[in-house]
């Protein structure tokens, strides 16, 4: 099934949900309101022509400029995107699936922003959700097991964020 006809069956589950796509890209994508992400996310699993029962990848990226005069020309606001690479073992056909969410919630800084986890819709989403957690500073709603997978328990920040800063020294050690 084409990218398409996906993003026609989408947006007849009701408006709000598909909040955009680029259907020309190399990796055509639908963008979903992280609202609905864990409907839409089942109805792909669960819908007989489409079945995507195969979840790749969750990947967050921070689309974020610290540098005032280059954040100036961007021609975007400063937003978290999650990115999900989905087949369909039985149809053989694949998706990438998006949805953007605030870099803070409600605008304050340090609260992570919040996005329903789909762990229980895949299992792999357990292990991709904990490192766009870990690393890039995402909370997954209703996860069975949100903590740190790469970093310690006590490290402080997201090495994934572009406005992270490393530390001079972790427990006596020095890092630079």
């Amino acid at each position: 099934m084409q990218v398409s006809q996906i993003l026609d069956k989408l947006s007849r589950l009701g408006e709000g949900r598909v909040t955009g796509s680029n259907l020309e890209a190399l990796d055509p994508w639908i963008e979903v309101a992280v609202e609905h992400l864990a409907d839409v996310c089942l109805y792909l699993r669960d819908e007989p022509d489409l079945r995507f029962n195969m979840l790749h990848c969750v990947t967050g990226v921070d689309y974020f400029q610290p540098d005032e005069k280059k954040a100036a020309l961007a021609d975007w606001q400063p937003h978290i995107e999650l990115i999900y690479h989905l087949s369909s073992l039985i149809h053989k056909h694949r998706l990438v699936l998006k949805a953007c969410l605030p870099r803070w919630k409600n605008d304050l800084p340090g609260e992570l922003p919040e996005v329903p986890s789909v762990a229980g819709i895949w299992r792999t989403a357990d292990w991709h959700e904990r490192e766009v957690f870990d690393l890039s500073g995402v909370r997954f709603t209703g996860h069975p097991n949100l903590q740190r997978i790469l970093c310690p328990d006590d490290w402080v920040g997201h090495p994934l964020r572009k406005d992270y800063e490393s530390p001079d020294e972790y427990k006596g050690i020095r890092m630079r």
